[in-house]
C-alpha cells in the first residue's frame, strides 16, 4: 500500500500495531486454530481489549500480568493492555504458584490473564493459593473459573468506553513509557525485574527483522514462548512490523512442528539449536514437504558448523542467522548477517548491531586484545531502563558510564564478531586451567557422534574442578562414557578432557530451548 506508514519506524508499540493496520490491511496478522485476523482486525481487537482496561481501571503505568502459553489471545491482551498505558508483565508457563505468585507481588501487577488448564496445570488454582494484595481480577481466555472472569465477558465491559478514548490512550503513550518487566530467570539468587521502554524496543526489532529478512508475507511458526523476548519481541512484535503472520505454536513436538510446516506453508522458523537436531534426528523426516521453510534464526547453545550445512540442505533454509542477547538488552547485543559463511554462522554470534558498542573486559575493567576472552559488556540504545524497584542491583549490572556486564565470556575477533565462551558462573577451573563448557561441547558436536552434549564442573579433590560430560547419541550412534573419554582425549587439551560420561536420552530444558545446568548439576550433587 503505497504512502502508509512504515510500522517499523513506530515509536511505540501501539503505534507499529495501527501503522501496519494500515499498511498491511487485510493481510493475514494472526492465525490460531480458528481465530483468524487481518491486520486491520487485530489493531480493532486491540483496541476493543484497550477499551476494556480502561473500564476495568487500568491507568498509565499499572502493570499487567499475563500468564499463558502462545495463543491469540496472548497477543490481543498485550496489544490491548499496552494501547491503555499499561506495562506487560510476562509469567513463565513453567511457573507453580509459589514463583508466580513472586513476580506478581514484585511487580505489584493489578490484572493477571491466565488459563483454567494447559498440561493438566490449573493456573487460576495456583495463583488463588498466593496472598496478593494488590491483584484485583484474574481473567481467563479459555474456560470458567470460580473466582475469575472470562476473557469474552472482560471484553464485553469496555463496550462502555468509546473507542475514541481507547485511540486517545493508545497515542498518549510515550516512546521512553516503559512497554514491559519481563523477569530474568533466577539462576544467581531471586529473578529480577527488568524494565524496558517503547522506543527501545521497536529500534532493536525493527533492526532484528530487517537483518534477518523478515518479509510481508511470511509465514511466521512462534514455538519460543511469548513470555521470553524471542518470543514476544523478536515473534509477534517483529512479525507484525513486517507484514508477516503470527502462527503461535503452544507446546513443542518435533512431530507437531514438522506437521505444521508442512500444512500451514510455514517460511520463518526459530529457535534454538535443539529444535533443528530435532527435526534432522526425526525418522519420519521424508514424509514431510518443509520446501516453504525459508528462513531460521538460532543461537543460545553451542552449533556444530556441520548443522548449518544440514540446515541448509536436508531442511531447505535459504537464510541462517545466529546471534547473542539477553533480557536486559531487550533481547539483542550482536547478530550474523544473511552472507556469512556457515562456520561464522555457527562459531559466532555476529556482530554489534547499528549503534550499539560491545567489549570483552577483564576482571580489572580493562578492554582485552582481539582473541582473548573477557567478559562482554554493552552500552547503547538497547540497554535496559535498570530493574524494577532494585537499585542495588541496576548499580551493580550497569556502570557510572552506562555499561552493561552481562557476565558472559566471550573471544571478539578481528572483526568486531563475538564467540560466546560461557557464562562467568559456567566456567570452573581445573588444577589452575580455565575450562569453558561451551568450547567443551563444540569439539563434542563436531565429532558427528551426539544429538545433544551439555558439561559441567563437578568438584574433585586434587584438580578443584573436572569436567563432566552428558551426552545425548546421535540416531545410529553407538557410544560408551570410555569412549567419549578415549576420544577427547585425542582431540582436546588434557585439562579440557570431562573426566565423567553420562549416556541420557534427553535433558532437562527452559521453555527457550536451553539446557537447565543447574538441573545437572543438583543430579549430580544429589549422588
Amino acid at each position: 500500500m503505497q504512502g502508509a506508514l512504515d510500522p517499523a519506524n513506530g515509536e511505540t508499540i501501539p503505534r507499529v500495531v495501527l501503522a501496519a493496520a494500515e499498511r498491511y490491511g487485510d493481510a493475514s496478522a494472526l492465525e490460531d486454530g480458528d481465530l483468524r485476523l487481518g491486520f486491520r482486525e487485530l489493531a480493532e481487537e486491540g483496541l476493543r481489549a484497550a477499551r476494556a482496561f480502561i473500564a476495568a481501571g487500568l491507568e498509565p503505568g499499572d502493570r499487567v500480568g499475563v500468564w499463558a502459553p502462545n495463543i491469540g489471545e496472548w497477543v490481543i491482551a498485550a496489544i490491548g493492555l499496552q494501547a491503555a498505558g499499561g506495562v506487560l508483565v510476562t509469567l513463565n508457563t513453567r511457573f507453580k504458584g509459589p514463583e508466580a505468585g513472586y513476580v506478581m507481588r514484585k511487580s505489584g501487577a493489578k490484572l493477571l490473564f491466565t488459563m483454567t488448564e494447559f498440561l493438566g496445570f490449573d493456573y487460576v488454582q495456583a495463583i488463588q493459593s498466593q496472598e496478593l494484595l494488590e491483584l484485583e481480577r484474574v481473567v481467563t481466555f479459555r474456560g470458567q473459573a470460580e473466582g475469575a472472569q472470562p476473557w469474552e465477558a472482560f471484553l464485553a465491559e469496555g463496550e462502555s468506553v468509546p473507542e475514541e478514548e481507547a485511540r486517545a490512550r493508545a497515542e498518549a503513550v510515550g516512546p521512553e513509557d516503559l512497554s514491559d518487566l519481563i523477569f530474568t530467570s533466577g539462576t544467581t539468587g531471586s529473578p529480577k525485574a527488568v524494565m524496558t521502554a517503547h522506543r527501545q524496543n521497536v529500534r532493536v526489532f525493527a533492526t532484528w527483522s530487517e537483518v534477518v529478512g523478515l518479509r510481508e508475507g511470511d509465514r511466521y511458526l512462534i514455538a519460543n514462548p511469548f513470555f521470553h523476548s524471542f518470543g514476544y519481541k523478536a515473534g509477534w512484535l517483529a512479525a507484525i512490523m513486517r507484514g508477516a503472520t503470527i502462527v503461535p505454536h503452544a507446546v513443542f513436538d518435533a512431530a507437531a512442528v514438522l506437521e505444521r510446516v508442512a500444512k500451514e506453508r510455514i517460511s520463518m522458523l526459530p529457535g534454538p539449536p535443539t529444535l533443528y537436531q530435532s527435526f534432522l534426528s526425526h525418522p519420519g523426516l521424508a514424509d514431510y514437504d518443509l520446501s516453504t521453510l525459508r528462513l531460521a534464526v538460532t543461537g543460545a547453545a553451542a552449533i556444530p558448523v556441520e548443522l548449518i550445512h544440514r540446515m541448509r540442505d536436508e531442511l531447505g533454509f535459504e537464510t541462517i542467522i545466529t546471534g547473542y542477547g539477553l533480557t536486559e538488552t531487550c533481547g539483542t547485543v550482536s547478530m550474523c548477517r544473511y552472507d556469512d559463511d556457515p562456520e561464522t554462522i555457527a562459531t559466532t554470534s555476529g556482530r554489534a548491531i547499528p549503534d550499539v558498542e560491545v567489549r570483552c573486559i577483564d576482571p580489572d575493567g580493562t578492554e582485552v586484545a582481539r582473541g582473548e576472552p573477557g567478559e562482554v559488556i554493552v552500552r547503547g540504545y538497547n540497554v535496559m531502563r535498570g530493574y524494577f524497584d532494585d537499585e542495588e542491583e541496576t548499580r551493580k549490572t550497569i556502570d557510572a558510564d552506562g555499561w552493561l556486564h552481562t557476565g558472559d565470556i566471550a573471544v571478539m575477533d578481528q572483526r568486531g564478531y563475538l564467540r560466546i565462551t560461557d557464562r562467568i558462573k559456567d566456567m570452573f577451573i581445573n588444577g589452575g586451567f580455565n575450562v569453558y563448557p561451551a568450547e567443551v561441547e563444540n569439539l563434542l558436536y563436531g565429532s558427528g557422534k551426539f544429538a545433544q552434549v551439555a558439561v559441567i564442573g563437578v568438584p574433585h579433590e586434587r584438580a578443584g574442578e573436572v569436567g563432566m560430560a552428558f551426552v545425548v547419541p546421535a540416531p545410529g550412534e553407538e557410544v560408551t562414557p570410555e569412549g567419549v573419554i578415549g576420544w577427547c582425549r585425542e582431540n582436546m587439551a588434557n585439562y579440557k578432557v570431562p573426566r565423567r560420561v553420562e549416556i541420557v536420552s534427553e535433558f532437562p530444558m527452559t521453555p527457550s530451548g536451553k539446557v537447565q545446568k543447574f538441573a545437572l548439576r543438583e543430579r549430580v550433587g544429589a549422588r
